[in-house]
């Protein structure tokens, strides 16, 4: 029932590798597949994301209401929602396998709880909710308003465009293991697509399913020796304006 539906995209990986070259004047019409893939890995490692922003992907999701709600968060990705106030078709619900709580809330959730009785009356009460929306509208309560009584399983659907960048750093928190399974659900969906489009973009800006996940820390001041070794970086990242990895961008 979730699911991300590929619509359109622009560009390519040779997009991304002569949005680089231009820098130094340069331009190539055939993907060259040795010294490109060396070039888009160098500008991944090092934080050089504004040639991959020349690429572009439009999927329409279709996906319960909490799911949208933690997906609408990312930066940088275009977003138009079905609204309600205008629609009043009829709602379809998320039935969910439940999964047990788990002391540990960063983690989410724990293994299925294999019970029946809990999947009828989760369903009984989805059809209560949807009677009492029908019932609203046939009141001649205007759908901004009925709306309000239905739960955050309801079905909601959406367009979600993007830059290549973009895109994986929605997936790179996402797609994680840690991430609620449904979300994951349209993050995965989006990468297996993603990686189909630009496979050597995509394989060295996204680093989960296989790969090392990004870790997020918690800001604080930089130490002394961090920022020494910040400084270093700095330095070696310099050759992006010198001459030393000019071969790179030929």
């Amino acid at each position: 029932m979730i699911k991300a539906t590929y619509i359109d995209h622009m560009g390519k990986d040779l997009t991304v590798v002569n949005a680089a070259r231009v820098s130094f004047g340069k331009k190539r019409d055939v993907y060259q597949e040795q010294e490109d893939y060396r070039l888009i890995h160098y500008l991944a490692e090092h934080g050089h994301t504004s040639p991959f922003g020349h690429c572009f992907a439009s999927f329409h999701v279709k996906a319960p209401i909490f799911v949208a709600r933690q997906l609408v968060k990312h930066k940088f990705l275009r977003w138009n929602e079905i609204s309600r106030r205008y629609v009043d078709s009829e709602p379809e619900f998320y039935i969910p396998e439940f999964r047990k709580a788990v002391k540990n809330k960063k983690q989410g959730s724990g293994e299925v709880i294999n019970s029946e009785n809990l999947r009828i009356r989760f369903e009984r009460d989805m059809v209560s909710a949807k009677h009492k929306y029908e019932y609203l509208l046939h009141q001649k309560v205007c759908p901004e308003q009925a709306r309000m009584v239905l739960p955050q399983s309801t079905m909601t659907e959406w367009y979600w465009s993007g830059s290549l960048d973009a895109f994986a750093d929605m997936c790179n928190l996402r797609c994680a293991s840690d991430t609620q399974y449904e979300t994951r659900i349209v993050a995965t969906q989006i990468s297996d697509k993603m990686l189909n489009l630009f496979p050597v973009s995509w394989d060295a800006l996204v680093k989960v399913n296989g790969h090392q996940a990004k870790v997020l820390k918690e800001i604080r001041p930089m130490t002394d020796e961090e920022r020494h070794r910040s400084t270093e970086r700095n330095e070696i990242n310099q050759v992006w304006y010198s001459g030393d990895s000019s071969e790179l961008f030929e």
